[in-house]
């Protein structure tokens, strides 16, 4: 039987330096779920934001918490985890926790644990909102040290085309994605996919609303296309295949670093390429999607480079890379 933890649950706020669209939504700021687990003479801690789209809030997966506290609290494994609670931030925080937990008291860094020879720096996007093309433009020139872009699209076909064209004018250098946050239909995928080979875009996410994967059965597209809320956890992935090119695993969304290792492995057993993505956070959230990013093709965790102030002590951005010490999180030290 696991020995016995105290865990913490806190709801913190997180500034953003600027407000941040997407379609449908304006961010001014994150609320997230920090959790600390104490046992065994040593502490693990994780965070996690939720799923805003499915009322996953830091608020719920605290109540969620409180009320699974005395299962978690006697002691649980990350297996038993995943049957105790579903997918989301609530998992995701608690099992976060335990890798955490686990390398300190064992001394072994998380990605040791995880199986891996090395966890290296990996280069990483940086996003740009949905603003006016001027203000993207300026967004994209004030990130000189950027070697990949993510823009955001909302859905509106022209302005988003000119969004995209902005970018490009701006930075002709980069690795370009787009993001369409579920904004389009099948009819303005099809008009929206030739501007954006036209602008040398390498990569699509969710250009459909989570529910319509089937439109896109044997849809032949000229740009790989990423799930990311059409896939939660490992059941959704088999349901990917001939339908996207590529799952975006975010532990908010699939349960933690355990489900998101399992996802990873399932993708690559079904010839799917690997994404890693994030819900904004502080780094004690990148720092566990860091071990996943070393066996992702694309890498999207730029959540603390827009926040006001982060966790300490942190990741950090450089040459357009993240790098995480295992000083951030997991790092086998107590």
């Amino acid at each position: 039987m696991d020995a016995p933890l105290q865990m913490q649950v806190e709801v913190e706020q997180l500034r953003l330096k600027a407000p941040f669209r997407i379609s449908g939504y304006t961010f001014t700021d994150v609320p997230v779920a920090v959790v600390t687990l104490h046992g065994g003479g040593a502490t693990g801690r994780g965070e996690a934001s939720g799923v805003y789209y499915l009322k996953d809030t830091p608020e719920q997966i605290a109540r969620t918490l409180e009320s699974h506290r005395a299962a978690i609290e006697r002691g649980i494994s990350r297996e038993a985890l995943r049957e105790l609670l579903p997918v989301g931030g609530a998992r995701n925080a608690v099992d976060c926790a335990l890798w955490d937990l686990e390398a300190k008291q064992t001394g072994r860094p998380v990605w040791q644990l995880a199986g891996l020879d090395h966890a290296v720096p990996r280069v990483t996007t940086f996003t740009l909102s949905a603003d006016e093309p001027a203000a993207v433009m300026r967004a994209a020139q004030n990130l000189p040290q950027a070697r990949a872009l993510k823009l955001k699209l909302n859905g509106d076909l022209p302005a988003d085309i000119e969004r995209v064209r902005a970018v490009r004018e701006a930075r002709r250098d980069v690795w370009m994605g787009v993001d369409a946050n579920q904004g389009y239909t099948i009819e303005t995928l099809g008009v929206l996919l030739p501007r954006l080979v036209d602008a040398g875009v390498k990569l699509l996410e969710q250009p459909l609303p989570r529910g319509s994967e089937a439109e896109l059965e044997g849809f032949q597209s000229p740009i790989p296309i990423a799930a990311d809320e059409s896939v939660q956890g490992l059941a959704d992935v088999a349901g990917l295949v001939g339908r996207f090119d590529v799952v975006n695993i975010k532990l908010d969304k699939c349960g933690g670093l355990t489900e998101a290792l399992l996802i990873a492995n399932e993708a690559r057993r079904l010839d799917l390429q690997v994404m890693v993505g994030n819900m904004v956070g502080t780094s004690l959230a990148m720092a566990p999607a860091f071990v996943v990013a070393q066996l992702c093709d694309y890498v999207d965790l730029d959540g603390p480079y827009f926040l006001e102030q982060d966790y300490r002590p942190s990741v950090r951005y450089d040459g357009g890379s993240i790098h995480c010490p295992d000083t951030v999180w997991g790092g086998g030290r107590a």
